[in-house]
């Protein structure tokens, strides 16, 4: 019997700014046009969907909504238009549009009243889906790769492929060492990058950053002993990310992955030395501009020659139940991905 025969499911709902989120049933609604029903199997937690709880990225008219940005199901059924994929395939589900239709926004039912959701939520045991947030992979693709590849490591490996302008040899300094930092750390060791410093308040980080590749690791941006070619901040700390541009060599560039809280400013001290040397710059990445259609595949690639490290990023697992238990540790930042197991395996 398919999920949508059962029409209703258990998801974890935001019903309140910054506060735990709610484990309810929902019932789905019929697709529309280019929309794909998926059964999840697994979905990773992300840094963003803290600044979602907190109310950074919406206020409260938006509310309750479903959450979730990464993961990986298999495809229940497909709307009308639907080509890309068919009932049966595995699927990476992601927050980036990739190739299909770009549906309209799904809509569940709480309580007898319509709620929202965003083109793809991963933190239920099925999601409505616009097609042109999934991408068909192998069956044989291990479950928490795959769901990854719908932020994590995606965003860490375009980053570094198509921000930061990486040279070999160059130095490269990630600030925020959890699940994207980490990948950070490894796809700058995989471009040749050196020196790599690991920055991070947790000093229990530091294992699993040199692990990932860190030449160095401290507490405190200013303690690198030298100019950085790149600064990478996935923290979103308005005096974190004022204290690296003033680390940048007179031709680096800091690249923002996290986002400061709404109403923050970031003062750039000495604002004129970005014009000294060949200019510094400061950029702003949306998942590191990385195109599912293509960049999936070549990862999945990367994996299976054991170039690419997805195993050790992967620190901890939770059950849907357990996802407030999980949030609480993502917080901390005492972990790198953390994953919820949804459902199981074919």
């Amino acid at each position: 019997m398919s999920l949508e025969d059962l029409n209703v499911m258990k998801a974890a709902i935001l019903e309140k700014i910054d506060a735990p989120l709610a484990i309810r049933e929902v019932d789905l609604t019929p697709l529309k046009f280019g929309q794909v029903l998926v059964k999840i199997l697994v979905s990773g937690l992300c840094g963003a969907q803290l600044h979602e709880i907190r109310g950074h990225k919406g206020n409260a008219k938006f509310l309750p909504h479903l959450m979730g940005h990464e993961g990986c199901g298999i495809v229940d059924k497909v709307g009308l238009g639907v080509t890309t994929v068919k009932p049966g395939d595995k699927v990476v589900m992601h927050w980036r549009p990739g190739s299909g239709v770009e549906a309209p926004f799904p809509n569940y039912i709480l309580d007898g009243k319509t709620i929202s959701s965003g083109k793809v939520t991963t933190l239920s045991e099925s999601s409505i889906v616009s097609e042109n947030r999934v991408t068909k992979i192998d069956p044989d693709t291990p479950s928490v790769l795959a769901a990854m590849l719908g932020c994590s490591l995606t965003t860490a490996l375009g980053i570094i492929d198509n921000e930061c302008d990486l040279k070999f040899g160059e130095s490269v300094a990630v600030v925020g060492c959890g699940g994207v930092g980490l990948n950070l750390l490894q796809a700058a060791s995989m471009k040749s990058a050196t020196p790599i410093f690991g920055v991070d308040i947790n000093q229990s980080m530091r294992d699993l950053s040199v692990k990932m590749g860190a030449e160095g690791f401290t507490n405190d941006l200013s303690s690198i002993p030298m100019q950085v070619d790149v600064i990478i901040d996935t923290t979103g700390n308005a005096d974190v990310i004022a204290k690296a541009y003033n680390k940048l060599a007179p031709s680096g560039r800091l690249i923002l992955v996290g986002q400061p809280a709404p109403g923050k400013s970031v003062e750039i001290p000495n604002a004129v030395s970005m014009f000294d040397g060949a200019g510094k710059s400061i950029r702003a990445t949306q998942g590191g501009r990385t195109d599912p259609e293509t960049d999936i595949p070549r990862y999945i690639g990367l994996a299976k020659k054991e170039v690419l490290d997805w195993k050790t990023l992967h620190t901890d697992t939770f059950s849907l139940n357990e996802v407030n238990d999980a949030f609480d540790l993502l917080k901390s930042g005492n972990a790198g991905r953390i994953m919820i197991q949804i459902g199981e395996e074919v």
